[in-house]
C-alpha cells in the first residue's frame, strides 16, 4: 500500500512550469519540487523565449527522468506556455510551479488528497506572500488564486492565450472555465510561496506596482497589439483602437524625412502617423524604464519601424537619420541623454512634457539639464514650462531654440464623430466631467456643488484596487452626501470622446492653487502643465474649469483666459453661478468651437517638420 497519496508506478501529476528570464530563481523552485513527499510527478519547464541563462540552468537538471525542458521561439505569453504544457503533459492532475514561486515538500500530497474525491475539480491550498504574510486562499489585494497554490483535474479547457486577451486576473485567463465543472476545495494550510519581487508578472501588468500595457509590452517585447485587462484600470483593445492606423498604406515621399522616435510617447502616441502621412519614414528606439502610460515600441499602430533593443547605436548609424526626435516624459529622460551623447552627429529635438520636479527629486537634474542646452531644439507643454527651464539655465539654454507645443495632442481623427445631447436639456441641471484622477477635488467641494444642482461624474481610474492618490478616500463619502449626484463610469477611450464626453456642460482640470507669486522659479509641476485631459474635452466640445490663482503664473489659467474656453473660478459658490449663467457657458462653447482643432497634432505637424528640415538642411 502506497504511504502517500499519489504514489505508485504511474504519474500522478503533471507539473508545468512556465518560466521567462528568471533563470536565478529556478534552482530554488527545482529544489522545492525534488523535497516532495509525492514522488510520482513529471515536470515540465516551458521555457517562454527567455533571454538570459534559463536553458543552461534547466539542463543541469535534465538528468532526473522526471525533468523535460521546452523552449517556445519567442515570448507568447503565459496563456501559450501553460497550453503548450498541458498538451505536452499526461498525468490526470496538473499542477502549475511558475520559476519564482516555491513548493513546500507536502504541498502536492495536501492537494492530491482533495483531488482524490471525484467531485473536486479544482484544490488549492494557501499561501506565503508579501514578506512574510500568509492567506488561506488568495492572497488578497485584489488578487486571484496564484497559479503555485492549485491543482486541478485535467479537462479539454485552454488557458487564454495573448491573441484573446492578456490579463494579471487568473480566474479570466483560465480558472473561471474549470468551476463550473466540478467542487473548489481549499487545503486550507498554507504549502507554498508566491514570491514577491519586481520582475512578477501581474506586478507588470498592475498600475499599483507601477505597471501598465507598456511596462508589460516592454519587458515580454510584444510586438503585436495587444488585448489587455489590469485589475486596476480595466480592459484596453488595441487591435480595435488602432486598426484603423495600421491598414493605412503610408508609401513614403522620396523628398521625405528619416525621423529617429527616442524615449517613449505617453498619450496619444498615435499621433505621430501624423508626419507618416506627409511622407516621411519613421523609426524607433525605446526606453525600456517606462510607466503604464508611457508608450514604447513596438507601437500596436504601426509605420514605426524599430530599431534593435540591442546595438541600436550601430543601426542608428547604419540609417543615418535627418533628426533625432526625441521625447516626452521624466522617466526618457536618461535614456534620451545616452541617444544624445551616442549620436552628436544627428539633429536632436528634445520635446520635454513632464516634469523637471520628478528628474531632481530622481537625482537625474544634470541629464535633464543636458538635453534641455545641448539638444538642437527644445519643444516645451506651455509657455510657462519654457520659461522655468530659461530660468533655471540662465545663459545655458537659448531662448531662440526653445518652443512650445503641447506633447500629449492627440491625433485629428479622434476629433471626428456626432455628438451627443447634453443630459443638461434633459434634467435642467449642470453636469461636469472628470476624466482620470480627481486631483483637488474632495467631497466638501464636490457636496457643495451638489447643493447647487451640479453634478460630477467621474471617468477612469477613480476607484481601482489598490490605486494611489487621496482620492480614493473621499469618493464614497461624496457619494453618501450627494446621492444621485457622483456618478463613477469606465474609462472612454479616443473612439468614444466625441460621443461620451460631449453629454456634459464643462470639464474639470487640477483643482490645485498656485503659490509662486508670480516667480516661476517656485513654481511647481501643476503650474507648468497643460493636462492630457484638455485634448479629450476640446474634441467634444466641452469647456474646461480651471481653479484661479490670482498674481500667480499658471499654464491652464493662462490657457483659459487667453482663449476663453473655459471657466476661471474662485470657489464653490462662484463656480455654481458661472456654471448656471448660460450667456457664459455659451461664450466658453463658442471658444471652444473656434480653438477646438488647434488641440490636434495634426495641426502643427507642419510646422514641426518644417523645424526638422532646418536642422538637418544646417547639418548637411
Amino acid at each position: 500500500m502506497n504511504p502517500y497519496p499519489g504514489d505508485g508506478p504511474e504519474c500522478a501529476v503533471s507539473v508545468i512550469m512556465p518560466t521567462y528570464r528568471q533563470a536565478s530563481f529556478l534552482p530554488r523552485a527545482l529544489g522545492g519540487l525534488l523535497a516532495q513527499t509525492v514522488r510520482n510527478w513529471e515536470l515540465l519547464i516551458v521555457d517562454d523565449g527567455s533571454p538570459d541563462e534559463t536553458p543552461d540552468v534547466a539542463r543541469r537538471f535534465l538528468g532526473d527522468p522526471r525533468v523535460r525542458y521546452h523552449r517556445l521561439p519567442g515570448n507568447q505569453g503565459l496563456g501559450a506556455a501553460l497550453n503548450v504544457g498541458l498538451g505536452l503533459t499526461t498525468a490526470p492532475v496538473i499542477s502549475y510551479l511558475p520559476s519564482d514561486d516555491l513548493y513546500e515538500p507536502r504541498h502536492l500530497e495536501t492537494l492530491l488528497a482533495l483531488l482524490a474525491d471525484p467531485a473536486v475539480v479544482l484544490a488549492h491550498s494557501g499561501v506565503h506572500h508579501h514578506d512574510g504574510h500568509s492567506s488561506p486562499g488568495a492572497p488578497g489585494g485584489g488578487h486571484c488564486l496564484q497559479l503555485v497554490q492549485v491543482a486541478h483535474r485535467r479537462t479539454g479547457e485552454l488557458w487564454t492565450e495573448r491573441a484573446e486577451l492578456e490579463s494579471d486576473d487568473l480566474d479570466r485567463l483560465y480558472w473561471a472555465r474549470l468551476r463550473p465543472l466540478g467542487q473548489v476545495a481549499a487545503t486550507g494550510r498554507v504549502t507554498c510561496t508566491w514570491t514577491d519581487h519586481p520582475a512578477q508578472r501581474h506586478k507588470a501588468i498592475r498600475e499599483s506596482h507601477d505597471g501598465g500595457l507598456n511596462v508589460f509590452r516592454s519587458r515580454y517585447r510584444v510586438s503585436v497589439p495587444l488585448r489587455f485587462h489590469s485589475t486596476d484600470s480595466g480592459e484596453t483593445d488595441e487591435v480595435a483602437l488602432y486598426g484603423r492606423f495600421r491598414r493605412r498604406h503610408l508609401p513614403p515621399d522620396p523628398q521625405g524625412l528619416r525621423i529617429l522616435l527616442a524615449g517613449e510617447l505617453a498619450y496619444n502616441p498615435e499621433r505621430v502617423v501624423a508626419l507618416a502621412e506627409r511622407g516621411h519614414r519613421l523609426y524607433g528606439i525605446w526606453t525600456e524604464d517606462a510607466l503604464g502610460c508611457n508608450t514604447v515600441g513596438p507601437l500596436p499602430f504601426g509605420h514605426v519601424i524599430d530599431l534593435p533593443r540591442t546595438g541600436w547605436r550601430e543601426a542608428a548609424r547604419r540609417l543615418r537619420p535627418d533628426v533625432i526626435y526625441a521625447q516626452l516624459n521624466w522617466r526618457a529622460v536618461p535614456f534620451c541623454h545616452r541617444v544624445l551623447r551616442a549620436l552628436p552627429e544627428v539633429p536632436f529635438v528634445w520635446h520635454f512634457k513632464e516634469a523637471p520636479q520628478h528628474s531632481i527629486r530622481r537625482g537625474e537634474w544634470p541629464l535633464l539639464a543636458e538635453l534641455a542646452t545641448r539638444s538642437d531644439a527644445q519643444l516645451y507643454c506651455s509657455a510657462e514650462e519654457r520659461d522655468w527651464f530659461l530660468t533655471a539655465l540662465p545663459g545655458l539654454a537659448d531662448p531662440g531654440r526653445a518652443h512650445v507645443l503641447d506633447g500629449d495632442l492627440p491625433k485629428a481623427d479622434w476629433f471626428a464623430g456626432r455628438r451627443s445631447r447634453r443630459l443638461s436639456e434633459h434634467d435642467g441641471e449642470i453636469h461636469t466631467v472628470v476624466l482620470g484622477r480627481p486631483l483637488g477635488l474632495d467631497a466638501e467641494f464636490v457636496t457643495a456643488l451638489a447643493r447647487r444642482g451640479v453634478h460630477t461624474h467621474l471617468h477612469g481610474l477613480v476607484v481601482a484596487p489598490g490605486a494611489k492618490g487621496a482620492w480614493t478616500a473621499w469618493l464614497e463619502r461624496a457619494i453618501r452626501a450627494a446621492p444621485g449626484h457622483v456618478h463613477v463610469h469606465p474609462h472612454a477611450d479616443q473612439r468614444h470622446w466625441v460621443a461620451e464626453l460631449s453629454q456634459y456642460d464643462a470639464g474639470w482640470l487640477h483643482r490645485v492653487s498656485s503659490a509662486n507669486g508670480g516667480d516661476l522659479r517656485g513654481a511647481t509641476w501643476n503650474d507648468l502643465n497643460v493636462p492630457a485631459r484638455i485634448p479629450p474635452l476640446m474634441a467634444a466640445g466641452v469647456p474646461l474649469l480651471q481653479h484661479r490663482s490670482p498674481g500667480c503664473r499658471v499654464a491652464a489659467d493662462r490657457l483659459v483666459a487667453e482663449t476663453g474656453i473655459g471657466l476661471l473660478y474662485d470657489d464653490a459658490g462662484d463656480l455654481a453661478d458661472r456654471l448656471h449663467d448660460e450667456a457664459t457657458l455659451a461664450r466658453a462653447r463658442a471658444a471652444v468651437a473656434t480653438h477646438r482643432n488647434s488641440f490636434t497634432f495634426d495641426a502643427h505637424a507642419d510646422d514641426l517638420v518644417t523645424l526638422f528640415r532646418s536642422l538637418a538642411a544646417g547639418a548637411a
